[in-house]
């Protein structure tokens, strides 16, 4: 048997070795991308709410444990507090994969959780407003948990210099994965009545086909990835195995996860300017990742398009976020990262301001909308990653990318939390989208104040001709 090697920063040595763990890690993305797409993005917010109406009294409104909530506002508050759950549960997960070493477990286990909540959406029809809650609430923390645990083996399976080509080939197998399911489940849905299927039918195995294309990809990476010994502050590796070390990873995991974090952030005070960054794009990032969530029951309830035409509006959302991409990356080299992004986010607030004045069914002028988020999403989110890689101190890259996960992942709760107060205040989802308007305006002011140039010197990098 050959000797596994690795160098000091736990990337397999062997060139063969890490493009099959390369190989591997991209069918994660490959696995989970259908839930962001098919699920969280086109039918689940639409089809949550008719279940939650279903339920409601005469005056439009269900109680979960007794509180009165608009059924229409059922879906964002979910979403909303799945990922305060995610908050609370990324870095139990992160201290307990740093103190082990055993990520792939982890992942295994949050992947799995998160499908198999996925595929139980089966079972949601009728009044079950409060099993689709649940369901969703568990399906999306796991998402995120995973997402976390998923990202951190980029530094173990990737050099340097390849992290861009390597990150980026995951990302475009998650969009062709979103893509191909999506017609798969336009074929079934607009097809349901050929096939001997009623509408809701037709949903809810949409809904579960995505559970179980997660979980059965999600075997690829599983096999092909391998855990690295724990290191310690003195750099030598800790397997964690016997009785004592579990113990104490099990015991310190908590406080070790919330340790690691308090600490990060502290060390960030050390560096005000890439902290600012980061609450910029915390809170621009949020917004956009509203609109990505509630997108759909907007135009289905207020809108009313039918589930086909908001099938095929993601559709062409998939397939412009890769050329929106591209094309925001030549901008960035003609005219700086900060400054596209900021265009971008120019864009964004106009297209909130034209849903709001969109006509209901109307399917040409929400297409529209649809192709001109696909043109800012892909470059906006690409670009915010490449300029915060430049703010990172060397040698901090996994506990400062850490914190952007959480920003990315894990503290977009406050949008959907908006988006449902404003429909429940209101019961207009017109104001409801509008109000999304302040994230990308304050998010806009921020990161105009950052000042680039002078936070990349400051992190003790090389400031790049444009930024």
């Amino acid at each position: 048997m050959t000797a596994d090697t690795t160098d000091p920063e736990g990337r397999t040595a062997d060139p063969a070795g890490r493009r099959r763990e390369q190989r591997g890690w991209y069918f994660y993305d490959f696995a989970c991308s259908v839930y962001s797409t098919s699920v969280l993005t086109v039918f689940l917010g639409p089809y949550l709410t008719s279940v939650a109406k279903a339920a409601a009294d005469p005056e439009g409104f269900v109680h979960p444990l007794g509180i009165p909530v608009r059924a229409g506002s059922l879906f964002a508050y979910s979403v909303s507090a799945s990922l305060v759950v995610a908050v609370l549960a990324m870095p139990l997960a992160g201290a307990a994969a740093d103190r082990t070493g055993r990520k792939k477990p982890l992942l295994g286990v949050a992947a799995y959780l998160g499908a198999a909540a996925t595929t139980g959406m089966f079972f949601l029809e009728g009044q079950r407003y409060l099993l689709g809650a649940f369901l969703l609430i568990v399906a999306n923390a796991s998402f995120a948990v995973a997402m976390a645990l998923y990202n951190a083996y980029l530094p173990q399976i990737a050099e340097p210099d390849e992290r861009d080509a390597v990150s980026s080939r995951g990302w475009a197998f998650g969009y062709s994965s979103g893509a191909l399911v999506l017609v798969l489940n336009l074929v079934l849905y607009s097809g349901h009545e050929s096939f001997g299927l009623a509408e809701g039918t037709a949903v809810r195995i949409c809904l579960a086909s995505a559970g179980l294309w997660w979980g059965v990809f999600a075997l690829v990476p599983l096999r092909r990835l391998r855990d690295r010994p724990a290191v310690t502050a003195a750099g030598e590796g800790r397997t964690g195995d016997g009785e004592n070390g579990d113990a104490e990873a099990g015991g310190e995991g908590a406080v070790g996860g919330w340790r690691q974090l308090v600490a990060t952030l502290k060390d960030m005070r050390r560096h005000p300017l890439t902290l600012s960054f980061l609450l910029a794009y915390l809170v621009y990032n949020d917004g956009v990742q509203t609109v990505i969530s509630q997108a759909s029951i907007y135009g289905s309830e207020e809108l009313g398009l039918d589930q086909t035409t908001l099938i095929t509006a993601v559709l062409l959302v998939q397939v412009l976020a890769v050329a929106g991409a591209l094309g925001m990356g030549r901008l960035a080299r003609s005219y700086g990262a900060k400054r596209t992004i900021l265009g971008s986010l120019a864009v964004w607030t106009a297209i909130l301001a034209a849903g709001y004045f969109l006509p209901a069914g109307a399917p040409v002028f929400f297409y529209c909308l649809a192709a001109a988020i696909g043109l800012v999403l892909g470059g906006s989110q690409a670009l915010s990653r490449s300029l915060f890689s430049h703010l990172v101190p060397r040698g901090k890259e996994a506990e400062y990318f850490s914190a952007y996960e959480m920003s990315d992942r894990g503290l977009s709760w406050l949008g959907p939390l908006v988006f449902g107060l404003a429909y429940q205040l209101t019961g207009s989802y017109r104001d409801a989208i509008i109000s999304l308007v302040i994230f990308f305006a304050a998010g806009f002011v921020l990161l105009a104040r950052v000042p680039v140039r002078r936070a990349v010197a400051a992190a003790g990098n090389p400031v790049p001709d444009r930024i």
